[in-house]
């Protein structure tokens, strides 16, 4: 398994290009875990074969053992009320003629005393009821070596239960160790043949499982920079398949992520060259003239296109980072709406004056919390109260209001131009602007919105001033996940003018 895991790390380092990383190996793991447990239980069957082995050659000579037995407790007789064994010494040449085990035997009295044989082996524990011709067996041992003990105990007078007489046969455990490891040997050697052609079989299976892998990898690795094409599934393992797909989805979303950027950058061009070309046109003309008046008029249209293109590059800068991955550039952490809200409406209030547009705040006079970046919140309500403020005539009326729901709801109420109907879902298409509006945009400012609302997980929309004419654009965000949403305020709100009446 270490050989394996040190192979399958190196395999890993040299796919990186040498740089020395070590990154998991499919093929490394899978064998480790074929064999792993193969190399885990081979032990484990060692132990168990021995064991079975060991029970397999003591029934044999537990036999020969209980045969020895009852022919000794045959001779057991009784004579004036006492056990007597008529051994004779043929007899026990015979028992003890073995060449490989060394031979016990014993019988003891009533009392446990000697009657013949040999005092070394153990005394047996009678058993609490005693069955004639039983023969059973145990483990001792005999001077430090190990022996087999078959026993057989007596009850010559069958009035007197009690009156008991021992007859044991014990012999040392060579003859069983040795057909033991036969067995063993037998059943284990052509395990050490087995193995390792398993260990073969099950590499080249594995090499051969994971070939369409590799193929999949040289097709991808031929393939050109700018193929985006989806990857062929139909020669594809079924397991594989998935991640082909998976794969295939991925780089549909990056081919429209690249369309998408792409299609900006021409559109961003296009919008730029117009303010370009006419700052330009106007500084020439600026050059051409000697009437401090004229000049001074030039001027004033030069610093009006500078803003107006410098409003375009604000921009298209803030749709770039609201198209950008904020979880990974922007930290997300709880906002309180209403905290946000008010020093920026304090910016506004110059331009309202200016207008001369009654602006005011309706709040819920508590916090209104929702998962969120800060910055990218402050682009979507600047953009928001930027276009109520720009289409909103002379005279006007600017609301921004907060509610409190099961949502938190950011409302900007206007009484300006208005969007018909057809437009509200093409004003939040990119340089996109409504007909009949004498105000200049860049048609920007509505995609930026939906963009970061989008990112926070929430909803805008467009409804017309049931006041009359202008428009109401509604951002509804979900609360904060750590914060319960706190209860809505019933009646009407109180309205909060900038500035201060």
């Amino acid at each position: 398994m270490w050989a394996a895991r040190g192979r399958r790390n190196a395999d890993a380092a040299r796919s990186e290009g040498g740089e020395g990383k070590a990154f998991n190996s499919l093929f490394g793991e899978i064998l480790d875990w074929m064999l792993a447990p193969l190399l885990f239980l081979w032990p484990i069957s060692i132990i168990v074969t021995h064991n079975v082995a060991n029970s397999i050659a003591n029934q044999p000579y537990d036999q020969a053992l209980a045969v020895n037995v009852k022919a000794i407790a045959r001779l057991v007789t009784l004579e004036n009320g006492r056990p007597r064994v008529n051994f004779p010494e043929p007899a026990r040449l015979i028992l003890r003629a073995d060449e490989d085990d060394t031979v016990y035997y014993q019988v003891r009295g009533f009392k446990g005393e000697l009657l013949a044989g040999d005092k070394e082996i153990p005394n047996a524990t009678p058993p609490d009821t005693v069955v004639p011709d039983l023969v059973q067996f145990r483990d001792e041992t005999i001077a430090d070596e190990e022996v087999r003990v078959a026993y057989q105990i007596l009850q010559p007078i069958a009035s007197q239960p009690s009156r008991l007489v021992l007859v044991q046969v014990a012999e040392t455990r060579n003859k069983r160790s040795t057909l033991a490891s036969r067995v063993v040997t037998g059943v284990l050697l052509p395990q050490f043949a087995i193995i390792p052609i398993a260990v073969i079989l099950v590499w080249m299976g594995l090499s051969r499982g994971i070939a369409p892998l590799n193929r999949l990898q040289s097709l991808i690795r031929r393939r050109r920079p700018s193929d985006l094409s989806p990857i062929e599934v139909g020669g594809v393992p079924e397991e594989v398949r998935p991640l082909i797909i998976a794969f295939n989805e991925m780089m549909a979303r990056l081919e429209e992520n690249l369309q998408a950027q792409q299609r900006f950058i021409a559109d961003a061009a296009h919008q730029m060259r117009t303010p370009l070309t006419g700052l330009r046109m106007q500084t020439d003309l600026a050059l051409m003239e000697s009437d401090p008046a004229q000049i001074h008029r030039s001027l004033q249209q030069i610093s009006q296109s500078a803003e107006r293109a410098s409003h375009l590059i604000n921009q298209l800068l803030s749709l770039a980072r609201a198209e950008a991955s904020y979880e990974k550039i922007y930290a997300v952490e709880q906002v309180d709406l209403e905290a946000l809200l008010r020093p920026m409406l304090t910016d506004f209030v110059p331009r309202a004056l200016q207008k001369g547009i009654d602006f005011g705040l309706e709040t819920t006079d508590q916090p209104l919390l929702i998962d969120g970046n800060p910055v990218l919140l402050g682009e979507l309500l600047k953009n928001l109260i930027d276009n109520a403020l720009k289409y909103t005539p002379v005279g006007g009326c600017v609301t921004v209001r907060t509610i409190a729901t099961e949502k938190a709801i950011v409302e900007v109420e206007d009484t300006g131009v208005g969007i018909p109907e057809a437009d509200r879902e093409r004003v939040f298409e990119r340089f996109y602007r409504v007909l009949g509006s004498a105000e200049s945009g860049s048609g920007l400012g509505l995609p930026i919105v939906r963009e970061i609302a989008e990112l926070h997980r929430a909803k805008v929309s467009l409804s017309p001033n049931p006041a009359g004419q202008g428009t109401i654009v509604q951002v509804v965000f979900p609360f904060s996940r750590t914060e319960p949403p706190p209860p809505a305020l019933p009646g009407p709100m109180a309205r909060n003018q900038f500035p201060p009446a």
